[in-house]
């Protein structure tokens, strides 16, 4: 299932907490936030807001 990348909610080097929204997909007319599977530091961004993802495909990475 393709979902558009709406935002953002974190930075490249902001330090997150496990379970904290990091970016915002749409699909199917729902807006889904994602949250970060471990506390870190956002190290990666491979997406920006508007563009179109596959399922699967990487977001961000984050740093233990």
């Amino acid at each position: 299932v393709a979902g558009r990348g709406v935002g953002l909610v974190v930075a490249l080097g902001e330090k997150v907490a496990k379970g904290q929204a990091v970016i915002v997909v749409e699909g199917m007319k729902m807006e889904n936030e994602l949250k970060s599977p471990m506390a870190g530091t956002v190290a990666e961004i491979f997406v920006s807001a508007g563009q179109t993802v596959e399922a699967g495909t990487k977001l961000l990475r984050i740093e233990g």
